[in-house]
């Protein structure tokens, strides 16, 4: 499809077929009744779209008549250039899924750019095995064990503030594990490969427990009061339920200061972990800043 034939489309047309792209590259599939829902389209309409795409991008998708459903081509070459941030909006917000032409901002805005994006390839084979719950081979680059080439059976992406990952069960290790997406490489869908049980997400303990924290002004920084303000706080404290799997990305994010004395210091650190018992168990723990486990905790009071 060239740029020609894109701009000569009405935009309604446009935000269709970018939608129908991002949906086969990234889901593996379409359906007619995803463009009814999505644009509120006729049944016929929808048939349009789908075979105006196939004619434009023949390599894009294939119909699966087993299946009623468009699905991802051999020779898939993407017609939208969709910014990472904007596929990854669209995946775990679901919005930004019209064609990814610049708009004018209403406001004047500044926020910070990311600094590790994945890249689309595979992310896109990544979020492909998650909609069909089916494994994933990859290469995998890690700092402590190089290159290594794994099976994982992934089924969420988490964001940890500076890095996606994706949470998922690695078959060489035998665990649930989180997996930097931009270590990732030659990423392979191994569709129709059987996962068995205790590879599902049900199974992962990290991901199903959920633990309630209690955030309060750091006791260590002055005007209290300011800080439950700005978290808006409830009696002076701020409740929240965290998956044990994000929670100590989470509270790093935040500059919560988790240690059991509040000693960490800086204007960064405006809230405290009232329990640090609460993440008891929590494997990432170590992440939250000042965080000691109770075991670490003896062992320093023997050593004393």
């Amino acid at each position: 499809m060239s740029n020609e034939q894109v701009a000569d489309l009405t935009q309604p047309q446009r935000d269709r077929l970018a939608f129908v792209e991002l949906r086969v590259r990234f889901s593996g599939e379409i359906r007619r009744q995803d463009l009814v829902t999505r644009f509120g389209i006729q049944s016929a309409a929808a048939s349009r779209d789908l075979a105006l795409y196939k004619e434009l991008a023949s390599g894009n998708i294939d119909y699966d008549s087993k299946g009623k459903s468009y699905v991802l081509g051999p020779d898939f070459q993407s017609v939208f250039d969709f910014p990472p941030g904007r596929v990854l909006s669209w995946l775990t917000q679901g919005f930004g899924d019209g064609e990814p032409m610049r708009l004018k901002a209403w406001v004047v805005s500044e926020s910070p750019s990311r600094l590790a994006l994945p890249d689309l390839d595979v992310l896109a084979s990544v979020t492909r095995a998650i909609h069909h719950a089916c494994p994933l081979s990859i290469e995998y680059h890690s700092i402590s064990s190089g290159r290594t080439e794994r099976e994982i059976v992934p089924f969420a992406l988490i964001d940890n503030g500076l890095r996606w990952h994706v949470r998922a069960f690695d078959r060489k290790s035998q665990e649930f594990r989180d997996f930097v997406i931009t270590r990732i490489s030659h990423a392979v869908v191994l569709k129709g490969q059987l996962v068995a049980a205790f590879e599902m997400s049900n199974q992962d303990i990290q991901w199903t427990r959920i633990v309630e924290l209690e955030l309060v002004p750091h006791p260590d920084l002055p005007r209290p009061e300011i800080t439950e303000m700005d978290y808006s706080m409830d009696g002076g404290v701020l409740r929240i339920k965290l998956r044990a799997a994000t929670a100590g990305y989470i509270l790093r994010q935040w500059s919560v200061d988790c240690s059991p004395d509040h000693s960490l210091r800086g204007h960064e650190y405006r809230l405290w972990l009232k329990d640090h018992l609460a993440l008891y168990g929590v494997k990432n723990a170590m992440l939250a800043p000042g965080y000691r486990s109770p075991d670490a905790q003896n062992m320093m009071g023997k050593a004393d």
